[in-house]
């Protein structure tokens, strides 16, 4: 399948070009400084216009968005970055659309809890973008929702249980993500997850 993932040199962005790319996968590694020696590497400037990004999806079976500013810049990257992407994948007949997204950001009564009160801005730029994918595209969308990143090593082990918060390595996330592009019934879902005891497959199995 050929993929755009958009946001490659992030901290999951990276490792899930790896892992789409080892699974067989033609992988385009979309993003604003596109990694050198990549000959997949593709300039996706998410300021630019959807007409603009369009271009770049022609022939493309799939995106994900992956893209994040840090906090930097919220509106113009996790927010209408995001937007524009999905308009681009519609105006270039893309339908299958994987976003990540962050633990109970449509849930706005909750963003006072735990860290996620640190969070807030970035919670509301998530918020709306996420309800454009939902309510105001056609695209088969999946959007995923971990919790706190961590740098921890992979377990492979994981938990879809939304009652509370918890952690994830950054490794899990990248892999449940590549796995959700052979998960049908993932789509149309927005599916929480953190570090937990049930194998990665077994998991989206039960989805």
């Amino acid at each position: 399948m050929k993929i755009m993932v958009v946001g490659a040199t992030g901290r999951v962005g990276q490792l899930l070009v790896e892992q789409l790319r080892r699974a067989g996968h033609d992988v385009l590694a979309g993003s604003r400084q596109p990694q050198r020696g990549d000959d997949h590497a593709v300039l996706m400037d998410l300021h630019d216009q959807p007409e603009k990004l369009a271009k770049k999806l022609q022939g493309i079976a799939a995106v994900y968005f992956v893209a994040g500013s840090r906090g930097h810049d919220l509106l113009q990257t996790d927010l209408n970055g995001a937007v524009n992407v999905m308009k681009a994948a519609e105006i270039a007949g893309v339908h299958r659309f994987i976003q990540l997204s962050s633990a109970y950001d449509l849930q706005p009564e909750r963003w006072a809890e735990g860290y996620l009160k640190d969070l807030t801005d970035y919670n509301v730029a998530k918020y709306f973008a996420d309800e454009w994918l939902i309510h105001r595209t056609t695209l088969d969308y999946t959007i995923l929702q971990p919790g706190v990143l961590t740098t921890a090593p992979a377990t492979g082990r994981i938990s879809l249980d939304e009652e509370t918060l918890g952690e994830n390595s950054i490794t899990d996330v990248a892999t449940v993500l590549a796995r959700l592009i052979e998960a049908p019934r993932s789509i149309g879902r927005v599916i929480m997850m953190k570090s937990g005891q049930t194998p990665i497959d077994t998991a989206l199995a039960q989805l």
